[in-house]
């Protein structure tokens, strides 16, 4: 029993594993302290390549949003005056700073619930569009 738990110590030394993760790997190594070892340094190397391969994956979605948004604006109005105009791509990473931070959320929040109180809307536009006609609406035009 003594020299199982030595060669779990060893395989936690090495490898910042718990007491559980290293007897599993012991015994599914039957015994073998460094075929344990090359077993749990593949499967960790498995699950960085994996994590990689997403942020990638994330990463390359996220420039293909920014990239789409670069053709659109967005508009706060009230009535007939123009209040703000940003580009859609700014918009998609506002939204990514909610997604990312319970305090951007709730400044977001309760920024739309003034803006609906004092009846602003929102209108999503083409750029081609804001270039032609400064206050057109041919845009989707939402309430905010």
């Amino acid at each position: 029993m003594h020299n199982e738990l030595d060669k779990i110590d060893i395989l936690r030394g090495r490898l910042d594993i718990s007491y559980k993760e290293a007897k599993a790997a012991l015994d599914a190594a039957g015994g073998d302290v460094v075929e344990a070892l090359i077993n749990l340094e593949g499967e960790k190397a498995d699950a960085e390549e994996r994590f990689q391969d997403r942020g990638q994956e994330i990463w390359g979605q996220l420039k293909e949003l920014l990239h789409k948004g670069q053709g659109y604006r967005i508009k706060v109005k009230k009535g007939d005056k123009t209040v703000l105009r940003v580009p859609a791509s700014l918009g998609a990473l506002g939204l990514l700073g909610v997604l990312a931070s319970s305090e951007i959320a709730l400044i977001g929040a309760l920024g739309t619930a003034a803006a609906m109180t004092q009846k602003y809307t929102l209108e999503i536009e083409r750029q081609n569009d804001t270039e032609d006609n400064d206050d057109s609406s041919s845009g989707t035009k939402q309430d905010t």
